[in-house]
């Protein structure tokens, strides 16, 4: 993957936040934190460089992009946070007014028609088989009409964090699903499994609202 373009301008546009949070959440100061950020930054470009390019119709992109920006901060820090550590710094340094604009919009959309489409389209696009950090699913409406189930069974943020011996830390990343559909304002997240934690699957389910019991 090049850095020019996608990479290049997720990192302009969260390098200020993941920085702040470093001072908030895990006590850096100023200093410290900007020679964490610019170590990181080296890091984040070679692992970019190191993936694939992913299909133009492979909506998961970002994803990864955001889980190599991650991977590249924990490289540069000079501790291992913990689970807990991880899942707080990530949420706040990922809650920025862009991302909750971002979330409120996508949440209007949600359950559409066009919404519902795309969803299947993902889960038949099977871009996993051929990109290691991209992810298979399946789409899976509830029957009762009150939304529907993106079954994942390949998950690229499980396999880059696996390739930098982070894997123990990724339930801090799958912790903002539950964040961005709060953001969406549309939609409950539920969830039973993750690959994260040795489940047959993950299971991410968006209830409308008020459908949840």
């Amino acid at each position: 993957m090049k850095y020019s373009g996608l990479p290049c301008f997720m990192w302009i546009l969260f390098k200020k936040s993941f920085r702040d949070c470093l001072v908030s959440d895990f006590g850096y100061d100023t200093a410290s934190a900007c020679m964490v950020m610019k170590k990181a930054k080296s890091e984040y470009r070679k692992i970019i460089e190191k993936i694939p390019e992913f299909e133009k119709e492979d909506r998961f992109s970002t994803n990864i992009i955001n889980c190599a920006l991650l991977v590249s901060i924990l490289l540069s820090m000079d501790r291992r946070p913990t689970v807990d550590e991880l899942t707080r710094y990530y949420k706040n340094a990922m809650s920025t007014p862009l991302t909750k604009k971002v979330c409120r919009k996508a949440g209007k959309t949600k359950f559409t028609d066009a919404d519902i489409e795309s969803m299947k389209a993902t889960a038949a696009l099977r871009a996993g088989d051929r990109n290691p950090y991209s992810w298979n699913m399946d789409y899976l409406p509830y029957e009762d009409g009150s939304g529907y189930e993106a079954r994942f069974y390949t998950c690229g943020i499980c396999a880059l964090m696996k390739e930098y011996g982070f894997f123990d830390l990724v339930p801090a990343m799958c912790h903002l699903d539950y964040t961005m559909s709060e953001m969406g304002g549309t939609s409950d997240f539920v969830r039973e499994y993750t690959l994260a934690s040795g489940g047959p699957y993950c299971d991410c389910g968006y209830k409308k609202k008020n459908t949840v019991r």
